[in-house]
């Protein structure tokens, strides 16, 4: 989804806003398509909570490298710092499992 929501903002000047949004609509369906499958197949031995987390653990190992190789945004110590704070929450969130 990283690349559906953000992508367009590189030079948001190429195109419309109305094609941006169906270009992202139609990269967010194919997204979605492999997105749904393992949530369904998941829920049960997994927690709702447990499946988010990964999701956003998942975007998060994602988003950083787009926003500097694609979108060429400065490397932050930030982007460092989340990392942590998302393992402290993976940790507790899988701590009973």
């Amino acid at each position: 989804m990283v690349f559906a929501w953000y992508a367009h903002l590189r030079d948001p000047r190429d195109r419309p806003l109305c094609i941006a949004a169906l270009v992202s609509w139609g990269i967010a369906l194919f997204e979605y398509l492999l997105h749904v499958p393992p949530n369904r197949s998941g829920y049960g031995p997994l927690s709702l909570a447990q499946l988010k987390l990964l999701q956003e653990v998942i975007t998060l190992s994602v988003f950083v490298p787009f926003a500097v190789v694609y979108m060429h945004e400065p490397l932050r110590l930030d982007l460092f710092l989340a990392g942590p704070g998302h393992c402290g929450a993976v940790y507790f969130v899988f701590r009973g499992v």
